[in-house]
């Protein structure tokens, strides 16, 4: 029998997946939790053999990378498959990086839920079709791939910061940060913050 928790911070959400889960015999929902505190101590009491993580929690709650980090620091480490709606390219990484060991989306049949599960509990990677193909863009990009640091620097565009504004943010000279911009500018092949902006979205790096 594979146990469970799922993490996300919406009841009816967590409910669904719980009547879809348990329709299987050999898996079974152990604990809900809907922050870090309660998936913590979830954890520690119920010792799932897999965590079902959505990644963007509310306003009020750290985020599915950072309770994926803590759950893996853990002696009884779960498993952690992300299931989001979100597939971009910025939270695919940090969610690998923080020690993920998958990464669906939402609207992936039941079907591919079950073995996507199943293959996390064997210590498989599993991967949604579309975040595999982020990833092969990433790599195959002749070292051209966007780093986390840039990233930041364009989440923070999108947001309309400024260069002193982002300097501020990530704690660097203001140098540095037109140093990404122009490194930016190269790699997506445009000539302007608002062109940037606009590609990094349409690529999926970074979200609307």
């Amino acid at each position: 029998m594979i146990r469970l928790m799922l993490v996300d911070d919406h009841p009816v959400v967590r409910a669904g997946l719980r009547a879809l889960i348990d329709s299987q015999e050999d898996l079974e929902v152990v604990a809900e939790a809907g922050n870090l505190a309660d998936a913590v101590a979830a954890a520690l009491e119920f010792k799932p053999h897999v965590t079902l993580m959505d990644l963007h929690l509310g306003a009020e709650n750290l985020g599915g990378i950072e309770i994926t980090a803590a759950l893996r620091e853990l002696e009884h480490a779960p498993e952690v498959l992300v299931l989001t709606t979100y597939d971009t390219e910025a939270d695919i990484v940090r969610a690998l990086q923080a020690g993920a060991r998958g990464y669906l989306l939402k609207d992936a049949p039941p079907n591919d839920l079950f073995a996507g599960i199943r293959a996390t509990a064997r210590g498989e990677t599993v991967l949604a079709p579309t975040v595999a193909a982020a990833l092969v863009r990433r790599t195959s990009n002749n070292g051209a791939s966007i780093t986390e640091r840039e990233v930041q620097v364009l989440d923070l565009l999108a947001n309309g910061l400024g260069n002193k504004d982002i300097a501020r943010e990530l704690f660097v000279s203001e140098g540095t940060v037109k140093s990404h911009l122009a490194h930016v500018y190269t790699k997506l092949g445009v000539d302007s913050r608002a062109g940037a902006v606009a590609v990094a979205i349409e690529k999926r790096i970074i979200r609307a």
